[in-house]
């Protein structure tokens, strides 16, 4: 094994150490700056509420169904929050910035948020991503062991790693409880002073937008605003974002573990990724006793948030169990339990989409989740507060410019 535990810098300095301070001590705004009106309660929009609330915005967040509700794609049990990104350090460094604001979320949250488990990723072929992946951690000293086939095997009997030769084990990382962190932010946004209301925004329209209107004919007047409306953001701008966002349906199972059996607890099975040559999948261990969840990081077949059938397929349950019963043989028969279908807004390579509207200078764009952006909310939404206030840094990868309307992805 080698360990990667270099003398790394807090992760309390910076941007992301700015943000625990405030969300720990969680003070009553005094809305001294602008109204901000954000559309959507997900993950990125209810943590770009939360950053633009800690600059003294007066700050109302809307949702048409509510923070993290079934259809949206920040709901649902539990996300991984990992590190390993291979060439993508700039997710590698969102990532390791985002962890110290889930946990301040976590410690004020009454019940688990993030349960750092650890993650494992492993790999049939020491290939560039691995390497690429130690070498981004080296850079940021990130804790992160190397292990050999039998080492994993040592390690973590529960898992099969025939044909695997390297794992990658974040021990600093883990899963995030997905709808209970997401209703705990919104919780403390309110609390705070910030307003939250239900309500389904009518595609905005005009020269320049200076208020939303609800479909019960409400109106709501702002300075700025921003779209973080998932799957629905394509509709909201069909013209600007359209096909450069493509949702796509996904399933989920849950797998009951052998009565007693302690191995898949957190604390003995990690989060895992098998990266597989690039065809992911992924899971959990038993987290509160909802079960082991397995999923396949394919994009699916294009879907309508709207109108897509949340009945799970048997041919989707079909390939789970195929690779459960290869990678996981103890699980072998295991009983079904649950199963969801959620969907990925994918933009066309896998990058965020941060960006001011390309008419409104009021407006942010932001979306792409991509299947990976939940471990990322906290970052995303510092710096969506900045770039819509002007004080960011730009970044060109999470530009609309950059988002096509034919799909490649690039980002694992």
């Amino acid at each position: 094994m080698k360990s990667l535990r270099f003398s790394r810098r807090s992760l309390l300095i910076g941007a992301g150490g700015a943000a625990v301070s405030e969300l720990m001590a969680a003070p009553m705004v005094k809305n001294s700056g602008e109204h901000v009106a954000v559309v959507g309660a997900g993950v990125f929009g209810a943590w770009t509420a939360h950053h633009l609330q800690q600059q003294d915005h007066k700050v109302t967040l809307i949702d048409a169904w509510g923070p993290a509700h079934s259809r949206a794609s920040s709901g649902g049990e539990s996300r991984l929050t990992r590190a390993a990104y291979g060439k993508d350090a700039i997710y590698t460094r969102m990532a390791m910035d985002s962890l110290p604001q889930w946990n301040a979320l976590s410690a004020i949250s009454g019940l688990p948020i993030l349960v750092q488990c650890g993650i494992l990723f492993f790999f049939p072929t020491e290939e560039p991503y691995v390497q690429d992946s130690i070498a981004a951690h080296k850079r940021l000293g990130l804790r992160t062991d190397v292990l050999s086939q039998t080492e994993m095997a040592r390690k973590f009997p529960m898992i099969d790693f025939d044909g695997i030769k390297v794992g990658l084990y974040e021990p600093d990382f883990g899963a995030l409880m997905a709808r209970r962190s997401v209703l705990t932010l919104v919780d403390r946004f309110v609390k705070a002073g910030g307003t939250y209301t239900k309500g389904f925004v009518q595609p905005p329209s005009g020269k320049q937008l200076q208020e939303l209107q609800l479909s019960s004919g409400e109106r709501i007047h702002a300075d700025r605003f921003v779209f973080a409306a998932g799957p629905w953001l394509p509709k909201l701008f069909p013209d600007i974002v359209g096909p450069k966002i493509l949702p796509t349906r996904q399933e989920v199972f849950y797998f009951a573990p052998p009565p007693g059996d302690r191995r898949f607890q957190p604390g003995a099975m990690p989060g895992w990724a098998d990266f597989n040559g690039g065809d992911i999948f992924y899971g959990f261990p038993d987290l509160e006793t909802r079960g082991l969840k397995f999923a396949h990081d394919e994009h699916g077949v294009e879907v309508d948030p709207d109108t897509q059938s949340r009945r799970p397929t048997e041919a989707a349950l079909a390939e789970i169990t195929a690779y459960r019963d290869r990678r996981f043989p103890l699980l072998k028969d295991a009983q079904l339990i649950g199963a969801e279908v959620c969907q990925y807004e994918n933009s066309s390579n896998g990058d965020f989409l941060i960006d001011l509207h390309p008419q409104w200078s009021n407006v942010l764009l932001l979306g792409g989740g991509s299947g990976h952006g939940f471990k990322h909310g906290p970052e995303v939404g510092r710096y969506a507060a900045a770039r819509l206030m002007g004080s960011a840094k730009v970044e060109p990868r999470f530009s609309l410019a950059t988002k096509s309307e034919t799909h490649h992805r690039e980002v694992h």
